[in-house]
């Protein structure tokens, strides 16, 4: 008996914002929506999340490609762009306006999402003249991090020690990387109350996938819905 013929599936190549470098992908197959199917039947947002990345994982066709080493609205961007090319380009979604009380429907081409960078990021946070904290962008690791993932509060806290790249002090540098989550977690709690606002303005201006709807509702009244997760896109459950 002859073996099965193996299907031969189109390469496409997706930007990585963050990194601005093109990686090639296939499409998602059977066997990506059965994982995505198990994962939303499970109804745990972290079964969803790690679904996700394994998808992507999967899907890349790209020796140099290492998803861990991707900020997370990277991630969010390439899953968007291959559900794009996999399934359809068009998502529809529905909205009910506080206003007039009416629901309203919206057909969102995903093609046209992109990741939105502000203007002025500053990711070196300075404690004094000679010390300072280097901060990066929300790591794809979230998407493993079931203690993160599951927490109820120290959201943002939490979110920061995740987040810091290394400390630094006059000429030496010390890698986060390198110590024990308590101990940055010792660190920050340490720290003055200027400083640590500062880190939190980091993490609120961190590029963010975006698309924006503009209608106007019954009343005459213009709106203005910003989609900037995953979760604005599509219904998981």
């Amino acid at each position: 008996m002859s073996s099965l013929p193996k299907i031969d599936y189109p390469v496409y190549r997706v930007n990585v914002p963050s990194l601005k470098k093109e990686f090639q992908f296939r499409p998602f197959l059977v066997k990506e929506e059965k994982l995505l199917l198990m994962a939303k039947e499970s109804e745990q947002a972290t079964d969803i999340l790690s679904a996700i990345k394994q998808i992507i994982n999967n899907c890349s066709i790209d020796s140099k490609f290492d998803i861990d080493k991707l900020a997370l609205f990277d991630l969010e961007y390439i899953f968007l762009k291959l559900r794009s090319i996999s399934v359809d380009n068009i998502v529809k979604v529905s909205y009910k306006d506080s206003e007039d009380d009416k629901t309203y429907d919206f057909e969102i081409d995903l093609n046209k999402i992109e990741v939105n960078f502000p203007e002025k990021i500053i990711n070196n946070i300075k404690i004094t003249d000679k010390s300072g904290i280097v901060m990066k962008y929300p790591s794809a690791k979230l998407y493993d991090d079931k203690e993160f993932l599951s927490l109820e509060k120290d959201y943002i806290f939490e979110l920061i020690v995740r987040c810091i790249d290394s400390i630094y002090y006059e000429d030496q540098i010390y890698k986060a990387s390198d110590y024990k989550k308590q101990d940055l977690v010792d660190f920050l709690e340490n720290l003055n109350i200027k400083v640590f606002e500062e880190i939190q303005k980091f993490l609120l201006n961190i590029p963010k996938i975006e698309y924006v709807i503009k209608y106007e509702n019954t009343a005459g009244t213009k709106r203005e819905i910003v989609l900037n997760s995953l979760n604005d896109f599509f219904t998981w459950r």
